[in-house]
């Protein structure tokens, strides 16, 4: 059972969209308000542990993973064009609303559809369900009570990028570097949208 834990904690808390969405919110000052989004992205994973530890892998056939990382690749493009512009004005961003607003409005339900489409979560959730649960004889009511744990870290990881860059925005002060940021972290989200859509879709189609 430290198997599961270890390859869970492992896949969720290196850096991918979520993730790395989360550290931008949090050098942009959206701690408070970002919040909804890490919980949007735990309820997701939880939704997901239960629906395809339940019913087998069959859930996801080939076609599908096909489009949910197609999907998943232009929602991602998108938030990054939305960082790409938050804080580009000429005077800094008065308030986190209105940064959380440039930044693609980082909701409960952004968070929750953004797992749900994220590729990433399935690489994470399909060995865990129909390899590592088999093997430790989880089933019946103890696949909800480690969905949950698991879950949970999935909560964990956003936040944790969200405090991390909320930490490096205290020494940032210069809007400037903030805009410079931003389109970092917008790059960094394209590449990642790219390398979904070349290695789940363009390599598959």
């Amino acid at each position: 059972m430290v198997e599961i834990l270890a390859y869970a904690f492992g896949i969720m808390y290196t850096p991918g969209p979520v993730n790395l969405i989360s550290l931008n919110a949090g050098l942009n000052g959206q701690v408070r308000s970002t919040v909804h989004f890490c919980v949007g992205v735990a309820c997701a994973m939880f939704l997901l542990f239960v629906a395809f530890a339940y019913t087998g892998a069959w859930l996801v056939k080939p076609a599908y993973q096909l489009w949910i990382s197609c999907a998943g690749s232009f929602y991602i493009a998108y938030l990054a064009y939305k960082i790409s512009w938050c804080g580009r004005g000429s005077a800094p961003l008065d308030s986190a609303e209105e940064a959380g607003s440039a930044a693609g409005n980082l909701s409960f339900k952004s968070g929750l559809i953004m797992q749900l489409l994220n590729p990433k979560a399935f690489v994470a959730i399909l060995p865990i369900v129909s390899v590592q649960f088999p093997a430790a004889q989880i089933s019946g009511a103890a696949i909800v009570a480690w969905s949950l744990l698991l879950s949970s870290l999935a909560l964990g990881a956003p936040a944790t990028y969200l405090l991390m860059g909320a930490r490096l925005g205290k020494w940032i002060t210069q809007p400037s570097y903030f805009r410079w940021l931003n389109l970092s972290m917008s790059t960094l989200l394209l590449y990642v949208a790219g390398d979904i859509f070349y290695n789940h879709v363009f390599l598959s189609w």
